[in-house]
């Protein structure tokens, strides 16, 4: 057997490490008591001191707006804004003498500047700050902007649905969150202006930093001379490294626990259940959403394939993305002037928008003005005593939909508004999160607008139903109405309708479908042109007395119900629903009724609609 080869990556790495190594041990050898005597010295202890001051103030005023500046370029598209991410790193790339000579046409005696302060900002300690500064600054906003650009954009949003303004949302979700590339980017940036040598000598020769000094060392005294400022460089940057390098997990709320949590406040009813209307419209490349509808009912859901804007539909009414014209109103108040943290709206995202860094207990509080006694309240409702105390990577999927939906509901939101808030769950935790989510409807009174691609779902937690495909509604009404008249065959396939064909009304009530005949009761249209028709698979009965004959094409048990996949005349393929155990086997024949009073009959414009769906394409 040829042996397995072997990947050289280990010996290149390792290379690389034995070069970057050798030097500072090969320093070993040259040390003797002198040498460590010389530890000791005042001027190079003096350099040191100034270059730990230096560095840790340049890291300061870095910090101050450096990550601001990061944050700024992370969130904005503008092509000035990417010049200016291009000229801020623009120190990495220039030689640090030329550094140092840009800044003395700012800062040197000569200059405004200069004059203005009497020359003190070169050749000064404020001189050795400004250089430093100048070189070390593009490492930490190239670091923070990276962070900041990494973060799910979306966590700032729900911060703002959760009452929380510009500065906060920075402060409590990006800044956290960001923080270790963040600290990566600092470190690096002090480590730069305390080894920075180039641009300080130009601007600042004195007093000595750790660089010049052991520059002005080696010049008159020889490499020899020069030990102790370099093992004291070694030491500061090892010792900062090692400290860098220790990692810091969520901070545990270990006195949390200890202490007893604050009695429950039930919230008795949030709202008078308002009625939401919305007319909302707007345009993004060649997708246009338009959307208008006054809801009838205090439990809207919004139905519709992915694309089909449903998501857009409700980002514009909890206030994420303004909508280009139109109005969002719920009750008697108008929300669409007014920004997210402004609206009295309890939002939950796809994915439920969880911060990683909080645990469930602060997730709970988090909202602005949240009570301690009604967060307790929603704790014990939705079933998360036990886990105040942990962070979203330590719980379930069921889970953390449970602390989305209680953080939303700790805002005492007047309209409820959730994103495909079941997509990710399996499907028993999904049936019972429903089940639940709809007891809750029913007692605390909050308005609710749902997005969804279930119809089951939508069934499930709406009173009024929204179809929307293409950012337009294709039918509004009340659920039950919908679902018993669909408006169109689209509507019948988003509304999970099996059994949508086309066939030519022959005459009145008589429709031919692939060389059998189908009758259907209660239709107007006129004989002899192209309609599509539906029948639901458990209206399909097998009758041995039933006018047609079908081959089983494939079996499925679903439980106590079984699927029959049957096929008739030339081609043309339903699906059937049976509860009798008694099986068919794929290839059997047997015969079938279809009740003229079960099949839906749409006109030719419905045909055509059917007749691309079938052929795999979808208007939009």
């Amino acid at each position: 057997m040829r042996r397995a080869s072997r990947s050289p990556l280990p010996w290149l790495a390792g290379l690389l490490a034995l070069y970057l190594l050798w030097p500072v041990a090969a320093i070993a050898g040259h040390l003797d008591a002198q040498s460590l005597r010389g530890l000791r010295a005042g001027p190079v202890l003096s350099a040191l001191g100034v270059s730990a001051a230096a560095a840790t103030v340049s890291a300061g005023l870095i910090a101050l707006a450096g990550i601001p500046l990061g944050y700024v370029l992370a969130h904005t598209r503008s092509r000035w804004m990417r010049l200016v991410g291009v000229l801020v790193q623009l120190p990495i790339a220039l030689p640090p003498l030329v550094s140092g000579i840009l800044l003395l046409f700012v800062v040197g005696p000569y200059t405004f500047l200069g004059r203005l302060t009497g020359g003190t900002l070169t050749d000064s300690f404020w001189g050795i700050v400004l250089a430093q500064t100048f070189v070390a600054s593009p490492f930490l906003v190239v670091a923070a902007r990276s962070s900041f650009a990494a973060l799910d954009p979306s966590l700032e949003g729900v911060a703002a649905t959760l009452g929380h303004r510009t500065l906060s949302r920075f402060v409590r979700v990006s800044l956290p969150l960001a923080w270790a590339g963040i600290r990566a980017g600092l470190l690096l940036a002090w480590l730069r202006a305390f080894g920075e040598f180039g641009a300080t000598v130009i601007v600042a020769y004195h007093p000595y930093s750790l660089p010049v000094f052991t520059y002005v060392q080696f010049g008159s005294a020889g490499l020899a001379a020069t030990l102790p400022a370099v093992l004291w460089s070694l030491a500061a940057a090892f010792g900062l490294l090692l400290l860098g390098s220790w990692r810091t997990g969520h901070v545990r709320l270990a006195g949390h626990r200890a202490r007893p949590l604050p009695a429950a406040t039930p919230p008795g009813r949030l709202g008078a259940s308002e009625r939401l209307a919305i007319d909302v419209r707007r345009r993004l490349g060649d997708f246009t959403l338009a959307v208008s509808h006054r809801a009838a009912s205090p439990h809207v859901v919004v139905l519709g394939p992915s694309g089909a804007g449903k998501s857009l539909t409700l980002r514009a009414v909890a206030g994420l993305d303004r909508p280009g014209e139109g109005t969002v109103r719920v009750g008697d108040r108008r929300l669409d002037g007014l920004p997210p943290e402004m609206r009295p709206i309890g939002y939950m995202p796809q994915e439920f928008g969880l911060f990683p860094h909080l645990t469930v207990w602060e997730h709970l509080r988090f909202p602005v003005g949240a009570d301690a006694g009604r967060a307790r309240f929603w704790l014990a409702r939705l079933g998360l005593d036990g886990l105040e105390g942990r962070h979203p990577g330590e719980l379930s999927g069921g889970q953390r939909q449970r602390v989305a939906l209680a953080r939303a509901l700790c805002r005492d939101p007047s309209l409820l508004v959730l994103d495909e808030p079941f997509s990710s769950l399996d499907a028993p935790v999904k049936a019972k999160l429903r089940r639940e989510l709809r007891t809750l409807q029913r007692e605390t009174g909050v308005s609710t607008l749902v997005v969804t691609h279930d119809p089951e779902e939508a069934a499930l937690l709406g009173e009024e139903l929204l179809i929307l495909h293409g950012g337009r509604v294709l039918q509004a009404g009340a659920t039950r109405d919908v679902f018993a008249r669909p408006a169109s065959p689209l509507v019948a396939e988003i509304l999970g309708f099996a059994n949508v064909r086309t066939g030519r009304l022959a005459a009145p009530g008589r429709i031919e479908a692939d060389g059998i005949v189908v009758e259907a009761a209660g239709t107007a249209l006129r004989p002899g042109g192209t309609v599509a028709w539906q029948v639901a698979p458990d209206q399909i009965a097998l009758d041995e007395q039933g006018p047609l004959v079908a081959t089983v094409l494939d079996v499925v048990h679903l439980g106590a119900e079984r699927e029959i996949l049957l096929g008739f005349g030339s081609g043309l393929r339903l699906t059937a629903r049976d509860a009798d155990g008694s099986g068919l086997t794929p290839g059997a024949t047997c015969r079938v009724r279809i009740p003229a009073t079960a099949v839906r009959v749409w006109d030719s414009d419905g045909a055509r609609e059917a007749e691309r769906l079938a052929a795999g394409s979808r208007p939009a």
